[in-house]
């Protein structure tokens, strides 16, 4: 049994990021402690099973269940190495909520001794870092200079997790060269990526940088497609004319941003820098933006086509995710769009989202049903089973994400 044997790290979350990050570093023969506050993610993980969405990653759990190199719990135990790997979502104002990282910190506090390496995985405001050595040596003073204490944030795109644990580059910033360098042997045992040596500051401005780049360039290309519906310009056909020059790219424009990292980690700058963060907060919000204004698209239509008909249209809301062939609902704008849609008019809409089998809120519908019934398609997430849906020009068809470009 793995509780009787060395462990080398626990990791605290086992969530999107933290259990495959966990599953994948015990497949490198590494012992891990798996740690999530849910008892029921603790024991769909030792039974060797998962309870989300990433190809590759029921296997890869399986396995290390059945080897005896994963094993999950409600507490931490004694290891060489903690990784903390727990939501930052932000407050009502925009600002960073590190309290589930500092919760999951002083959780492991009294297992840390004297060698031990614990890194930040959990996108964190600037700073963050350093505010957790402080309370570490506050409640343990005899660890000062003693454990090694780095920054390493993720870097993987959701349905391509497994393969860019491992091949991606990592930023890997400590609080103290030897912490930095400590981190990046751990981290070698399992990343084939470069590992690029900073501090935990640069390192965390670093992860807030990279989601902040994605919101602004997305945020140019949903700003085009409203643009171009207001002018009568197919969107699709202009950004793939104008990537053809040799020195632009333009994305591809969506319902809205999504997600636990693109949609939320750019405020993390704005309010600690709101003077100086001008574009990135007027990306944001322009992203933000995007969603109401699907939503105000389709419930346009709806008002016309009853005022037309004399009876209420039946909408079909496809997709909820907060991007394609993934499950996670997580500041999804098309959940948004759908609850407004609902909410605002008296259409009859069927929500569709092929990636989960029920929702809490949502009565899902099969989407080749939903299709098929509707009267207004509204393409909200590009998911891979919509593009096989035969086109039927009797149906009001709004493709926010560009199923029938």
């Amino acid at each position: 049994m793995l509780k009787e044997e060395k462990i080398d790290a626990v990791f605290m979350g086992l969530g999107y990021i933290g259990l495959p990050t966990a599953a994948f570093t015990a497949s490198k023969g590494l012992r891990i402690w798996g740690v999530d506050i849910n008892p029921d993610v603790v024991e769909t993980v030792n039974r060797g099973e998962i309870h989300i969405v990433e190809p590759h990653l029921g296997d890869l759990v399986k396995e290390a269940v059945r080897s005896g190199h994963l094993q999950a719990s409600g507490r931490p135990q004694t290891a060489d190495a903690y990784f903390i790997v727990v939501p930052t979502p932000f407050k009502q104002n925009h600002r960073a909520d590190i309290s589930y990282v500092e919760a999951a910190t002083r959780t492991v506090i009294p297992y840390l001794k004297a060698g031990d390496l614990y890194v930040i995985e959990s996108t964190s405001p600037v700073m963050t870092t350093e505010k957790m050595a402080t309370l570490i040596f506050k409640e343990r003073p005899e660890l000062k200079d003693k454990i090694y204490i780095a920054y390493c944030p993720e870097r993987v795109l959701p349905g391509n997790v497994i393969y860019e644990l491992e091949h991606n580059d990592r930023v890997i910033g400590g609080i103290n060269p030897e912490s930095t360098r400590k981190a990046t042997e751990f981290y070698s045992r399992f990343v084939k990526g470069t590992l690029h040596p900073t501090n935990a500051r640069t390192a965390e401005m670093c992860k807030l940088t990279e989601n902040s780049s994605r919101d602004v360039q997305i945020a140019f290309a949903n700003e085009l497609s409203m643009i171009c519906d207001k002018a009568g310009i197919n969107v699709w056909e202009l950004i793939a004319l104008a990537n053809k020059h040799p020195r632009v790219h333009i994305l591809q424009p969506g319902c809205g941003v999504g997600g636990h990292c693109i949609a939320v980690d750019p405020w993390f700058i704005v309010s600690d820098y709101p003077e100086q963060a001008q574009i990135i907060k007027r990306s944001r919000e322009t992203n933000d933006y995007k969603a109401d204004w699907c939503a105000n698209r389709v419930l346009e239509i709806c008002r016309e086509l009853e005022r037309k008909n004399g009876k209420e249209p039946v909408v079909a809301c496809m997709g909820l995710a907060f991007k394609p062939d993934i499950d996670d609902l997580r500041e999804s704008p098309a959940k948004y769009i759908a609850s407004r849609i609902i909410s605002e008019s008296n259409a009859e809409v069927l929500v569709v989202e092929p990636n989960i089998s029920k929702h809490k809120t949502f009565q899902l519908t099969d989407y080749s049903e939903a299709y098929r019934k509707a009267d207004i398609v509204a393409w909200l997430v590009a998911h891979t089973p919509f593009y096989n849906i035969p086109e039927d020009r009797s149906k009001i068809e709004l493709d926010f994400c560009g199923i029938r470009k």
